[in-house]
């Protein structure tokens, strides 16, 4: 066993300004409109108000409270409500025709923030840039502004969902100049677990509703690219789904080639398919080709199927500041995660998966990464005890599982 540190890199976390710091990256025409809109804004959830709200933007606290979780790298998603939105942007719907204008430079005014962020530590953030589908020609000049203003996480891709009727979906070939720049730039495309779900009534059961079927709604994102053509068209895009561990993708994978197989027969049943043709390889050539998979305070089960979609295909994250993710408790969550896991895989899904993906210098980082001492001899420790206060829900899933095979 080495002795040498990991150099962990988390791929899941989320930032964002506070809502009055954003108006000043508005652009100025859009700073009246901001003020009349701030004045009839009521927080979604007062109860994050105070010291949690603070590490979505204090570079100094959110730098201590990583290095204290063992963490030396941080790829950026979106968190606080940017201007004009009711919700986060990675769990908002996409904007309908009457709020895109203004979503729009909310939108923008969040990559301005988080290119300055990201300038602060550069050598450990890779923020992700917002864009949006209502307008191909504005979402290719976001896409030129975040590949010129160091937004190295690439870009969020917006998930329409069988709802937004407003939008093409994503195998929709008007998106294939948006494709093209993404692809011309070297920008990764991101997802993220929360995205492409429909409105749900008010009804009981409906936020159990959504969280359950979350999983479902956002893998059409990885169908559709796929199963669309765009990899086929554009081999040297780059997709991950965050926040969705890898287990799920082996099954899904043999699902698209069964079809795949069906569809390249000529026919199925009674559907022509000859206007339709099948793509030139099987579905989970793409998936192995393309797509990566970021593994969020992952279980045991949640990493399985990594020999399927490629070990190399792996990122780990922590979902800070999130309460459901494994903060302050990371290297609990890793021993539980890893603790059987071979040394060599371990390193390149804590951190060297992330390096290449997001272009980190895992040299720059080394020296941190010793003072830390994420070694292979802590995470080998199984996890007997899971942490009582933690809220994660890999942990809150495991203490139940446990206290059930304890009666």
């Amino acid at each position: 066993m080495s002795s040498e540190p990991y150099v962990t890199i988390t791929a899941d976390t989320h930032a964002g300004a506070s809502i009055d710091a954003y108006r000043a990256y508005l652009d100025p025409d859009q700073r009246t409109a901001f003020d009349e809109w701030r004045g009839g804004y009521q927080n979604p959830s007062k109860k994050h108000v105070g010291g949690k709200k603070t590490k979505n933007w204090d570079s100094a606290e959110r730098r201590r409270d990583l290095e204290s979780d063992g963490v030396v790298g941080e790829v950026i998603f979106p968190n606080t409500v940017p201007p004009f939105y009711r919700q986060a942007f990675h769990i908002a719907p996409p904007p309908s025709p009457d709020d895109y204008a203004r979503q729009l430079s909310g939108a923008r005014a969040h990559n301005r923030w988080l290119a300055e962020f990201c300038a602060e530590e550069p050598a450990r953030r890779a923020g992700i840039g917002l864009i949006h589908l209502n307008d191909v020609d504005d979402a290719i000049a976001d896409i030129e502004w975040i590949a010129t203003h160091g937004l190295r996480g690439g870009v969020l891709l917006p998930l329409p969902s069988p709802s937004d009727v407003h939008l093409r979906p994503l195998n929709h070939p008007d998106y294939d100049r948006l494709w093209a720049a993404i692809q011309d730039h070297d920008l990764v495309i991101n997802q993220h677990s929360g995205q492409g779900s429909p409105e749900y009534c008010e009804g009981q059961g409906s936020k159990a509703l959504w969280a359950m079927e979350m999983s479902f709604f956002v893998q059409r994102g990885f169908t559709h690219l796929i199963m669309g053509g765009v990899f086929e068209r554009f081999p040297k895009l780059r997709y991950i789904l965050t926040e969705s561990g890898c287990a799920w993708a082996p099954n899904l994978m043999r699902q698209m080639d069964g079809m795949y197989l069906a569809w390249k027969a000529g026919a199925i049943g009674e559907i022509d398919t000859s206007r339709d043709p099948a793509l030139k390889e099987l579905p989970s050539f793409y998936a192995r080709r393309n797509c990566w998979y970021g593994a969020s305070f992952p279980s045991p089960q949640d990493i399985r199927g990594r020999e399927v979609v490629g070990v190399d295909k792996i990122l780990w994250g922590n979902d800070y500041p999130h309460y459901e993710g494994c903060y302050p408790h990371s290297r609990e969550n890793m021993r539980f995660a890893f603790a059987d896991v071979d040394e060599r895989e371990v390193r390149m899904m804590l951190g060297e998966n992330a390096a290449a993906l997001y272009g980190f210098d895992l040299a720059a980082l080394r020296s941190d990464a010793e003072r830390l001492g994420i070694t292979p001899a802590l995470v080998r420790q199984p996890l007997d005890e899971i942490p009582a206060d933690s809220t994660c829900i890999t942990f809150q899933r495991a203490r139940a599982e446990r206290a059930l095979k304890g009666r």
